[in-house]
């Protein structure tokens, strides 16, 4: 028998990097693949699904902050602009899977996308469409994690799945450390009171006040996404 899912409507936070290889930039077919293909999954469970992804693989502000030349604030525009272009990407890849796919922009760009708009947003999900969250909040300051939570809180998200690099919260960096120490579950106080590198503190306030669960996983292991959306304990769970 077909497991069946633990929660309805799901955000997904994909960092840009998903969408390239270790140690490249730019947007590659095979990545964006393996992003779209692990997608199908949850789909074929009926989970109501929404991403949110980051545009590192294009552009990090923080990495034009010594430039004189370039405002923080017009860095993080430009941030912004390559959400749109990753999101895109995605949504195309996703639609050539027969799926239906949107992409819904905080900055108003009416020719390459629709504008963000909650009550869009719910009805495009609750039609089977998969939504794709870009352009940031919209305001310069705030990461995508931020932008994570905050779409997840808008629509009333049942979970919010961080995709990371590794399998897990450690309690230090497990590429560098043999002997670090992985959670199995947390708190959003244990997590901020030990200063753990999962989510800026905004994103953490918005999930913890809304009550919205969250798991830390390397979800482009095949089969991954479908564990969690079952119930099944990959990752770390983060509760209130």
């Amino acid at each position: 028998m077909t497991a069946q899912p633990k929660y309805k409507r799901v955000l997904i936070k994909l960092s840009g990097e998903s969408l390239c290889e270790t140690g490249s930039s730019g947007i590659q077919a095979s990545a964006v693949d393996t992003a779209a293909n692990e997608l199908l999954g949850a789909l074929d469970l009926g989970v109501q699904v929404s991403l949110v992804v980051g545009g590192g693989n294009l552009l990090r502000a923080r990495d034009l902050a010594g430039d004189p030349n370039i405002l923080r604030v017009t860095a993080d525009y430009m941030g912004m602009l390559g959400t749109i272009m990753n999101a895109l990407a995605l949504r195309d890849a996703i639609e050539g899977r027969g799926h239906k796919a949107v992409v819904m922009s905080a900055i108003p760009m009416p020719t390459v996308c629709e504008s963000f708009n909650r009550r869009d947003a719910i009805s495009h999900l609750q039609d089977g469409r998969v939504v794709l969250f870009a352009g940031g909040t919209g305001s310069p300051f705030f990461t995508t994690d931020t932008t994570a939570a905050l779409r997840a809180s808008e629509i009333d998200a049942d979970l919010l799945i961080k995709a990371t690099k590794v399998d897990g919260v450690y309690d230090s960096d497990p590429t560098t450390n043999p002997n670090a120490q992985k959670y199995d579950n947390l708190t959003y106080g244990q997590a901020l009171k030990q200063s753990l590198a999962i989510m800026d503190q905004a994103a953490f306030t918005l999930c913890s006040e809304n009550r919205i669960p969250l798991v830390v996983c390397r979800l482009l292991d095949q089969g991954n996404l479908v564990k969690v959306l079952t119930g099944q304990q990959i990752g770390t769970v983060v509760t209130g």
